[in-house]
């Protein structure tokens, strides 16, 4: 047996500092921040899937609403701008100036604007204002519906068919009729349904005060002069021969595209070679305007609710990822106790909320932008959607993601690896 002598150290050696190499701080790479993340959701697919869900419905709100209010607003300026050029209404203004004259358009003054170049069609209307004691009814006489509150409109035969009417049954009045002052009326289709009316096979009628006229056409829809559908309208002739001269009358022209602002600075020289000033020529309303009356309201009727479905979808992807931390406290704790940092977890966390709101804000986009277009194919629309709003909408899911992220990633970096792997 080999004896070992021991071998005595010098005590300046025993004293000489030991080298201690230090322990290298854990890191956190993004492939290893990818791949966690891509573990994590992947871990339970269907609870991923309906987390999203409320992004997607977000989102999609979001995009559609935009591009259909873009789409119908563009919709609405042609049709608008079309009426535009084709549209021109003068004004019976005599009476500011010369106050004998009770009507300033001439018996033939359809005739005389339809022969400027350009025109399709041209007539004079009014309002006719009826007796305290007059009211509308249809037959038989006495009963049925009717009152005192309806309209009754004096119109050349001209004027109504610049109005571009629609007929569900029957026919206009022409010229003849007004020019004899024949006693019919054509009535709107709602009027025909106050009125009781349902068919002109029995050759209805309708009693304005004690005057008959007899229903020759019922109007379902017209171009211009909307009011023309809850109205009573009758020959010009026959309105001023009952009722006298009014003092509010107009003219209606229909036009040939572009040809509006033509007619309108001819059509008071052509009624009134003598006095133009007689009259006024007004022009149609502006489209944008009316445009931003119709949308304005409902794109922020609409954009709220957009709004209330990515806070939806917020609250659900923060209330997965909590319950997520939750369960995984011990794998959090494990990763804590093998070097994992506080900034690791949250970023893990952080990443996995956000990679959830980046797809549904992809889905989301692509649902909105076909639910555009398919609307748009079925109006025979052209579809208007800015690139802007599609590019920018995924970049709200992962916003939507990353503001439901943060509490429960500041949960999970304060667990304590002790704590966690006491469970």
């Amino acid at each position: 047996m080999r004896v070992v002598k021991a071998v005595k150290v010098p005590a300046a050696l025993r004293r000489a500092p030991r080298y201690v190499r230090p322990v290298p701080r854990s890191r956190f790479a993004w492939r290893e921040l990818v791949s966690e993340c891509l573990a994590g959701v992947l871990q339970r697919p269907a609870r991923s899937a309906l987390t999203s869900v409320g992004t997607v419905l977000g989102v999609g709100t979001f995009v559609a609403i935009l591009g259909l209010t873009a789409t119908a607003s563009s919709q609405i300026d042609e049709r608008f701008n079309t009426l535009t050029a084709t549209e021109v209404t003068v004004e019976d203004v005599a009476t500011e100036t010369n106050e004998f004259v009770e009507l300033a358009f001439p018996p033939d003054a359809d005739e005389r604007v339809s022969r400027l170049n350009g025109v399709r069609h041209a007539g004079v209307y009014w309002s006719v204002r009826l007796g305290e004691g007059d009211a509308v009814r249809s037959t038989p006489v006495g009963g049925g519906a009717g009152g005192t509150g309806l309209q009754v409109v004096a119109a050349s035969s001209g004027a109504l068919e610049a109005a571009g009417p629609t007929l569900s049954q029957g026919r206009v009045y022409d010229a003849w009729h007004d020019a004899t002052k024949q006693r019919v009326a054509v009535i709107g289709s709602g009027m025909a349904s106050r009125l009781g009316i349902t068919t002109l096979e029995t050759q209805p009628a309708v009693f304005i005060g004690d005057q008959g006229f007899t229903v020759v056409g019922i109007v379902e829809d017209v171009e211009r002069k909307a009011d023309l559908l809850m109205s009573v309208v009758v020959p010009r002739s026959t309105a001023q021969e009952i009722w006298g001269a009014p003092k509010n009358a107009k003219m209606l022209i229909s036009t040939q595209l572009g040809a509006a602002p033509q007619v309108g600075t001819e059509a008071a020289t052509a009624l009134s070679p003598a006095h133009p000033e007689y009259f006024k020529t007004v022009p149609p309303p502006d489209p944008r305007t009316l445009r931003g009356n119709v949308t304005a309201d409902l794109d922020q009727l609409f954009l709220l609710l957009a709004f209330i479905c990515l806070f939806i979808g917020t609250v659900g992807i923060a209330n997965t990822t909590l319950v997520a931390v939750m369960e995984r406290t011990g794998e959090i704790g494990l990763r804590r106790a093998l070097g994992a940092r506080t900034r690791h977890v949250t970023a893990q966390f952080l990443a996995e909320s956000a990679a959830l709101g980046s797809l549904g804000g992809l889905i989301g986009t692509a649902l909105g932008t076909i639910t555009v277009v398919a609307v748009a194919l079925v109006r025979d629309w052209t579809p208007v959607l800015h690139p802007g709003i599609v590019a920018a909408a995924p970049a709200l899911g992962l916003a939507t993601g990353l503001a439901a992220g943060i509490y429960p990633a500041w949960r999970a970096s304060r667990i304590q690896p002790v704590e966690a792997l006491r469970r």
